[in-house]
């Protein structure tokens, strides 16, 4: 069976179309004969992913990625979706797995998919909706750990520019006359403790003898102490023995006897001052102490009479004349004397 040129060429352009589309659809990531599954993904940044990006799970390549767009999302971590397929069979991705996008090596980017231990909370179905991360490719690593540095390094060149600026200051023409100047006064510090230390070994030579004489002198202190000791110990045996001689009193029975003296004290000012008793009757009875009064007045008069006229009580004859006055005998005249001495006295 001959087929005509035409149809040959239909064929040969049909095959070539069909090829053409497989291996465009094959680049873009898909499987060559297709039916594979498709997931989506939400990251924050892309970090560089585009389409036909290896999705790589212990390091084994599974699938493609499909696209790479910008959402609507408000959310700041779903600003990029991400669609991949999964080519390889029987492979499910569990909810607890993490799913990263970011460098694979130092040149490919690509998607990380880290399966998760725990499958209690199910597996995701193909096109779900899956939260990724965006890792932090090498170069932001290295950009990170090297800022720092860069920051501290900068900062130490300030600081080596400042010091060297300090060090040619200090050089130049008024430096070197402060630093010499500086020098000449440690110079002249240094001869002038010189000579106090001279003036001080001269000092020490002179009162020599004068230190050994103290010290001379405290020696015989110490061994005057020493020999006073058993007649110190004496005198601090008695004091010892006094103070315990005074703890040990009985004052006790001292204050009691002051006390009830106090009191009998007490009660008798309070007979006189309610009238009773000798004391208490002189004080509240005016008549008495009038009376009083009125014979100890009367008693002075007679007294100072006796004195002036004692001719008038007692009368002697020394011829054996005729006696005037009161007659007294010898007992009265000896009670008359005595209570003259006693009024006198």
């Amino acid at each position: 069976m001959r087929f005509s040129k035409e149809l040959k060429m239909g064929i040969i352009a049909i095959v070539s179309i069909a090829v053409l589309v497989l291996g465009v659809n094959f680049l873009k990531g898909n499987s060559f004969f297709g039916g594979d599954d498709v997931y989506y993904a939400y990251f924050s940044n892309s970090t560089g992913v585009t389409p036909a990006a290896s999705v790589v799970v212990n390091g084994v390549t599974i699938g493609k990625v499909l696209t790479v767009e910008l959402t609507e999302e408000p959310d700041s971590n779903k600003r990029v979706m991400i669609s991949f397929n999964i080519q390889m069979d029987d492979f499910k991705i569990a909810k607890t797995s993490r799913i990263e996008v970011g460098a694979l090596d130092f040149f490919t980017k690509g998607m990380v998919i880290t399966p998760g231990i725990d499958v209690s909370k199910g597996y995701y179905k193909p096109g779900d909706k899956i939260q990724g991360e965006s890792s932090v490719d090498l170069i932001s690593q290295v950009k990170s750990y090297v800022e720092p540095i860069n920051q501290k390094l900068q900062k130490m060149m300030g600081s080596v520019d400042d010091f060297i600026g300090s060090v040619s200051a200090f050089w130049d023409t008024t430096a070197n006359s402060s630093l010499e100047g500086s020098m000449r006064e440690v110079k002249i510090a240094i001869q002038r403790f010189g000579s106090v230390a001279l003036e001080v070994e001269d000092m020490v030579k002179s009162e020599r003898l004068q230190l050994h004489r103290i010290l001379a002198n405290v020696d015989q202190i110490t061994s005057n102490l020493k020999l006073s000791n058993e007649e110190i110990t004496a005198i601090l045996g008695n004091t010892r023995k006094i103070t315990d001689d005074l703890v040990t009193a009985d004052f006790k029975s001292v204050v009691g006897d002051a006390q009830k003296t106090i009191q009998s004290l007490n009660a008798m000012l309070k007979d006189a001052s309610e009238g009773k008793g000798t004391l208490g009757m002189l004080l509240h009875d005016q008549k008495l102490y009038d009376e009083l009064v009125n014979t100890n007045k009367e008693l002075q008069n007679l007294v100072n009479d006796l004195q002036l006229h004692p001719e008038r009580y007692i009368h002697f004859s020394v011829l054996g004349a005729k006696t005037k006055g009161v007659p007294l005998n010898k007992s009265d005249e000896k009670k008359l004397r005595k209570l003259l001495d006693t009024i006198q006295n």
